[in-house]
């Protein structure tokens, strides 16, 4: 990278990838206007979220930024699996002979292990703000409860972060993100440890 030049925020794209493809799932899991058949949000999970993600998380690489690498990273390619495993073509679902227990308990298994990486999402963004605490604690309840009320708050709180990231001078207000690293020790938050 040349000395001085500046790198766009990839936060905005994040945050919206993120929350519009989360919402669109979790208001389906809710059963909103009886749509319970997820195949129509393939495009956004592929595209927008899988392939959105991914382009962001290497420019955060180039920056530094770990969390935001790993995190986006790991999203980006979540959303695409979960993509690819509503293509009818793929008979996913017609290889468990129906949504059978078997499925449920194969999808259970899949959740478990993505709550089990996003716990530790959670717990790095502890030290970050409350916003983002929101989105990755609601996200770790969605996995473990297959709730779409929890993905619903976790992809508000996205759309938060994007307004924040986006449109924050464009507003006559300031919109918090209630910091909390003054909670954590170390240099990298700001505060000395003892």
């Amino acid at each position: 990278m040349v000395s001085g030049e500046r790198l766009a925020n990839t936060g905005p794209l994040s945050f919206g990838a993120f929350a519009t493809t989360l919402m669109t799932i979790s208001l389906s899991m809710m059963g909103f206007r009886a749509v319970s058949n997820q195949t129509i949000f393939i495009a956004n999970l592929c595209f927008l979220a899988g392939l959105g993600l991914l382009m962001s998380a290497q420019w955060e690489m180039i920056k530094g930024n770990t969390f935001n690498y790993t995190v986006l990273a790991a999203f980006g390619f979540y959303y695409g699996d979960y993509g690819v495993l509503l293509l009818p073509p793929l008979g996913i679902v017609d290889s468990y002979g129906g949504k059978t227990t078997e499925y449920y308990n194969a999808f259970g298994f899949y959740l478990l292990v993505w709550s089990i990486l996003n716990f530790f999402f959670f717990l790095a963004s502890l030290p970050t703000n409350v916003i983002n605490i929101t989105i990755y604690g609601a996200l770790e309840l969605s996995y473990i409860f297959n709730s779409g009320a929890f993905g619903f708050t976790s992809s508000v709180a996205g759309f938060y972060m994007l307004c924040h990231e986006l449109c924050q001078h464009a507003l006559p207000f300031k919109m918090p993100l209630f910091e909390t690293g003054r909670f954590f020790s170390g240099p990298r938050y700001g505060v000395k440890s003892s």
